[in-house]
């Protein structure tokens, strides 16, 4: 069975992206029999700034939290990103807890659902850049909610209809992916 890992990439009080994230939760379980899903909130994992000594390229790693986190972030074959778009880019919190891993990462799939001013598309690019650099396979949809039109007042979750069907066509496209994938992470 495949393992998708949906990271929740905000850790802000407040955030809108709990509430992304659980819809994201929501739509995911209507895929049952092909892959399980997992919500991953970075809350629960509390990474100080990245304080490994060694490169993460390395694998060896020294600080229990990292331990945790790469032992979390090795049992999925693929991922769904819920990522806040913060000046032009995905969350700092979101970077870094990326950025401590590295073969935990590779030949694993990779869907972006990003919410902001403008859909949350410059963080989307973003990741796209980091995921080529750490050998994940990001998949050609994108889930881009609108601040304008897909919350009330900013903060109230109120996606547009087709919203889910874009959702839909990224969890099948994560899931393929991480299946075709599957040889090169034996």
């Amino acid at each position: 069975m495949t393992r998708i890992g949906i990271i929740l990439g905000s850790t802000r009080p407040g955030r809108n992206g709990e509430k992304v994230a659980h819809w994201v939760v929501e739509q995911a379980a209507k895929h049952t029999g092909d892959a399980t899903f997992e919500l991953v909130d970075l809350a629960d994992y509390p990474l100080p700034h990245l304080d490994e000594p060694i490169p993460p390229a390395m694998g060896q790693y020294q600080n229990a939290h990292t331990k945790e986190w790469a032992a979390k972030i090795g049992s999925f074959d693929g991922f769904i990103f819920v990522t806040p778009e913060y000046n032009h880019s995905t969350s700092g919190v979101l970077k870094n807890a990326i950025d401590y891993l590295h073969a935990e990462w590779n030949h694993k799939a990779l869907g972006v659902v990003s919410y902001g001013s403008v859909g949350g598309a410059r963080a989307a690019e973003h990741l796209r850049l980091i995921a080529g650099e750490l050998k994940m396979a990001d998949v050609r949809t994108q889930v881009a909610l609108s601040l304008f039109t897909d919350f009330v007042n900013f903060s109230e979750f109120a996606p547009g209809e087709h919203q889910a069907a874009s959702l839909s066509t990224l969890i099948d496209e994560v899931i393929e992916w991480s299946s075709a994938l599957a040889p090169l992470r034996g």
